[in-house]
């Protein structure tokens, strides 16, 4: 709505947070692009990349295992939590290797919840495609003919509350200045401070390394999840939310 201010309705690009964020933002004949950098869409990018369809569910929902029944598809456990018979989980180096199912239930709070609560086009994106997603937007002129909702999902407190994360600031300024390239598209006051925040960053790869989420999985024995997150625009994929779990757009 354009007379909503939360909206950001005249604006081609529009940037906000979390699942609240995604709601205002987002409108009839948008596109909207989820950023979830560690880890949520890094690892649908990846496992995409290999040809799986990854279905998005809210974190620890006990809808989850059921969802999984219901389309045939196997249930990504937690990072700590794999098996030998269950070695899929939210890392994405669990998904870079082996053997992948053709479906894949791919629960988080952050990212996957977002997806699943959301209809339209929806686009998982990461600093590994971000390039890319511009680009296939741009082609479909979202950012100019219809409007493109770029949400960084952020992180959790303790109390559940949204914790905003320079990872998903800087993936979302990512492909926001790769849509920005069209010299027409017009970039809300937040889409454009996001753009500048990227552009601004000396080396994103060393901000994000050094940020309060990386250091958790640094923490945990996970820093090749942080290594894969910051492969830029290394994949071409695209993923596109169809008929409830992503694929190749």
């Amino acid at each position: 709505m354009t007379n909503d201010p939360w909206g950001q309705g005249d604006s081609g690009v529009r940037f906000d947070w979390g699942p609240i964020g995604a709601q205002r933002v987002s409108s009839p004949g948008s596109a909207l692009v989820i950023v979830d950098v560690l880890s949520f869409t890094t690892t649908v990018s990846v496992a995409v990349e290999r040809g799986a369809a990854v279905i998005p569910a809210p974190w620890r929902d006990g809808r989850a295992e059921e969802l999984a029944d219901e389309s045939g598809a196997h249930l990504a456990v937690g990072r700590s939590e794999t098996t030998h018979e269950s070695p899929w989980s939210l890392s994405p180096a669990s998904l870079r290797s082996g053997q992948l199912p053709a479906r894949l239930v791919l629960p988080s709070p952050n990212g996957s919840a977002i997806a699943a609560a959301s209809t339209g086009v929806v686009i998982a994106a990461c600093l590994r495609n971000a390039r890319a997603v511009g680009a296939w937007l741009a082609s479909w002129s979202h950012g100019t003919g219809m409007p493109v909702s770029v949400v960084a999902a952020g992180e959790r407190w303790p109390d559940g509350s949204l914790r905003p994360a320079l990872e998903d600031l800087l993936g979302a300024g990512a492909v926001i200045d790769a849509l920005a390239a069209n010299a027409s598209v017009r970039l809300s006051s937040e889409a454009a401070a996001a753009r500048t925040t990227y552009a601004a960053t000396a080396s994103v790869a060393e901000a994000i390394r050094g940020c309060a989420s990386a250091r958790e999985l640094l923490d945990q024995g996970f820093g090749v999840d942080v290594e894969i997150a910051l492969e830029v625009d290394a994949t071409d994929v695209v993923p596109l939310l169809t008929n409830g779990a992503f694929g190749r757009a």
